[in-house]
């Protein structure tokens, strides 16, 4: 019986500090507002520092758009097509997965 009253006394002696620790701090509900006030803060000024980038980068959209068009009508259906691969002196080759028929005559060179 000692046990279990010396283990109350300790555990209310370990708790006091926590309960004036409380008291002195603002309500859950005010920090939750700050945190979300900082989150904002930080968002609108990464926004400031990004969209002279996004204007840019939408000025190459706008141009760039004709050229992806012309490029998508060169290639067609894109799943027609293996992953890009690196060959070791650097150049990037696109396989197709079923290859075209040569259109070529056995003995034939395309010039």
């Amino acid at each position: 019986m000692k046990q279990i009253a010396t283990l109350g006394l300790i555990a209310a002696l370990a708790t006091a500090p926590l309960a004036t620790l409380a008291e002195d701090q603002p309500p859950t509900e005010e920090g939750f507002s700050l945190m979300g006030e900082g989150a904002q803060l930080l968002l609108r000024g990464l926004l400031e520092e990004m969209s002279p980038a996004l204007e840019d980068l939408e000025g190459l959209a706008e141009n760039m758009g004709p050229a992806m068009e012309e490029l998508r009508g060169m290639i067609g259906d894109f799943s027609a097509y293996e992953l890009p691969e690196v060959l070791p002196n650097g150049d990037i080759i696109i396989r197709r997965k079923t290859p075209l028929e040569d259109p070529l005559e056995p003995g034939e060179t395309e010039l």
